[in-house]
């Protein structure tokens, strides 16, 4: 790591470089022995581990830095949340992936930084402070986080669904309302308890409310003496005209038929102008609910307001066909991806905002090296290193990363 990482200049009291030793690239940049390429990938999802294995085979030193140590398979979570499966199922340590691939380094540590002129990303953690990790390629794979659409106040009382922490703390909340239900003899307050308002009826919020009936109707169903679970409410609210706004009319429609099925009310056209300890207010009526579940929505990650780049009303990046962004110098790298990855990458017309989930496409890939004017493309016959022109990357399992 030490071939990696360089050593972080002094600081002052405000966390700012000291003038007797300002921020420079010789300072941004460590001791390099040989000429392999560094390629600093920040991020540990389908994006970032997907970028580590396509450059298995390559002669470059790939760091893959990741606040978290583990990859969590995220189609999952929402099992995780309802006590369908334990977290260590839907987990794998990021760190398994160096046991094979010995161009790897794997780092925990938070990206509090990013300077695209002296080629390097500040990172920090405990026990480490802040350090500077100098790159002559980077990849940014953050990933995404909730979105409460400017009503951040909300996240009080209505947690998301985008780790494992918060689907063990869904997975209390769910199951401490149907224990106090048991205990209270208040029928109001045992209807409150009793029901489970989402909002937001995307492909999380669906899979969500579909798993909570199960679990009422079917795992809890001879569980408690005072109560009956199959008596739940479980209330699905959406801002649009129909579930799965995203997917065909068609699918939505059976997966409604299908939530109906199961016991679930869906409210569409439903606007939520407060969230608060008693429930939800919708145009003006309040819903009574002990437990509000936010399912509405991503935004882009913070690391991404680094980059000064054009981005989308939403905050996503904008960036060419060639996963160039519009603004700033930067090569393009879906010649180094793996045949099916730059199939996947590829796409017509004009430039557009990309941000997918399960790929790289949100990131970008930037060369410490001469203008962009003058800069080719890296291929398979790059002399500053050798990228595979095609590389097989495992599939994914239920458990995380395949070795």
């Amino acid at each position: 790591m030490s071939d990696i990482v360089s050593r972080s200049p002094p600081l002052g009291a405000d966390d700012t470089p000291t003038d007797a030793q300002p921020r420079s690239e010789a300072a941004a940049v460590a001791a390099h022995p040989d000429d392999k390429p560094r390629i600093v990938i920040v991020g540990g999802g389908f994006g970032g581990i997907a970028a580590a294995r396509a450059l298995r085979k390559s002669n470059g030193e790939v760091a893959l830095i990741d606040r978290r140590n583990h990859h969590i398979f995220q189609p999952l979570l929402y099992q995780v949340a309802t006590a369908v499966l334990s977290p260590s199922e839907v987990a794998a340590p990021i760190r398994q992936l160096a046991r094979k691939q010995k161009n790897l380094s794997v780092m925990l540590a938070e990206v509090t930084g990013l300077d695209l002129k002296f080629h390097s990303v500040t990172i920090s953690g405990d026990g480490i402070g802040t350090r500077i990790v100098p790159f002559d390629y980077l990849i940014l794979a953050p990933g995404m986080q909730a979105s409460y659409f400017g009503h951040d106040e909300f996240a009080e009382y209505a947690p998301s669904l985008k780790t494992i922490a918060d689907g063990e703390a869904i997975r209390a909340k769910i199951l401490s309302a149907y224990e106090k239900a048991e205990l209270t003899e208040d029928p109001a307050e045992r209807a409150r308890l009793m029901t489970f308002v989402l909002v937001g009826a995307g492909p999380t919020g669906v899979e969500l409310a579909a798993s909570i009936a199960q679990m009422a109707t079917l795992t809890l169903r001879s569980n408690f003496r005072h109560i009956d679970p199959s008596k739940t409410s479980i209330l699905l609210l959406d801002g649009a005209k129909r579930i799965l706004p995203s997917f065909a009319e068609s699918l939505s429609h059976k997966a409604a038929k299908r939530l109906k099925q199961l016991g679930v009310e869906i409210r569409t056209e439903a606007m939520v102008e407060k969230v608060d300890d008693r429930g939800v207010i919708i145009a003006g009526k309040r819903l009574e609910s002990a437990t509000v579940l936010w399912t509405a929505g991503v935004a882009p990650s913070p690391i991404l307001k680094l980059l000064s780049a054009e981005t989308d009303r939403v905050g996503r990046v904008c960036v060419t066909c060639s996963s160039r962004y519009r603004t700033t110098k930067l090569c393009s790298w879906s010649a180094m991806l793996p045949r099916w990855l730059r199939a996947a990458a590829h796409c017509r017309g004009s430039p557009r905002s990309r941000s997918r989930k399960a790929g790289m496409w949100a990131g970008s890939l930037t060369r410490r090296s001469e203008p962009a004017a003058r800069q080719p493309a890296p291929s398979a016959t790059s002399t500053k290193a050798t990228w595979p022109s095609s590389a097989r990357i495992l599939p994914f399992s239920k458990r995380g990363a395949s070795g």
